[in-house]
């Protein structure tokens, strides 16, 4: 019921930035929690960042002081500023935006957007 479409992956040298972008459309709930994962070749999906609806943010040990992650409830979305980038980080990164409606949680998962990380 709600579809969601990332934006601003790419290809950037080590120590460059990027800003992450997902928006969601469709059934008008009120989306809880938002985040964003990676996933590597031949790597499980793993969690980047998260955010509540209230503003509580959480991040992996990895990306502590270099990714931020914010949202616009009023637009719903949710968009991650990652600085400082290295290879490591070279992923597909997924959009989730988790709600409830009618009483069954559900989790949205975008399409992916690839962010490579090479000089």
């Amino acid at each position: 019921q709600v579809q969601l479409v990332e934006s601003g992956g790419g290809l950037v040298q080590p120590g460059g930035s990027l800003r992450l972008s997902c928006a969601a459309s469709g059934s008008l709930v009120r989306l809880n929690v938002m985040g964003w994962y990676h996933q590597a070749p031949g790597k499980q999906r793993d969690l980047v960042a998260t955010i509540t609806d209230s503003g509580i943010t959480n991040y992996a040990d990895s990306v502590k002081g270099r990714f931020t992650i914010s949202r616009d409830n009023a637009k719903a979305t949710v968009e991650l500023q990652m600085n400082s980038l290295k290879p490591e980080d070279t992923a597909v990164y997924y959009c989730k935006m988790s709600y409830w409606l009618l009483g069954v949680w559900y989790d949205s998962w975008g399409q992916g957007t690839q962010v490579t990380v090479s000089s």
